[in-house]
């Protein structure tokens, strides 16, 4: 029981600390461009860093997702519509899951 306890308070401080720590040390309104640029780029740093790797994994066929991630990056580079995107990247690689 007491190692739910450790998990938990873990978990919280995790989750928590992120939130808290920048209201500690950021009290008066950011004027530098830097530290106000690094913090508008961190979600979707972060959201690359999480969901990229992801994408060559989740097919179980190597093959099939770079196929689907070239179409992706290919399709997004004459700006089509996101859904459009992922809804042919999902039919290709779904497809190329029967041939390959």
């Amino acid at each position: 029981m007491k190692y739910y306890i450790y998990c938990l308070i873990a978990m919280a401080l995790a989750s928590y600390l992120p939130r808290v720590i920048p209201l500690l040390f950021f009290r008066k309104q950011i004027k530098s461009r830097f530290i106000k640029s690094f913090l508008f780029y961190i979600p979707y740093a972060v959201l690359t860093a999480v969901t990229f790797p992801a994408i060559f994994y989740c097919t179980g066929n190597i093959h099939t997702a770079v196929i689907g991630t070239a179409i992706a990056l290919l399709l997004s580079y004459f700006k089509v519509n996101m859904a459009l995107v992922a809804l042919i990247c999902v039919a290709v690689v779904f497809g190329l899951g029967f041939i390959i």
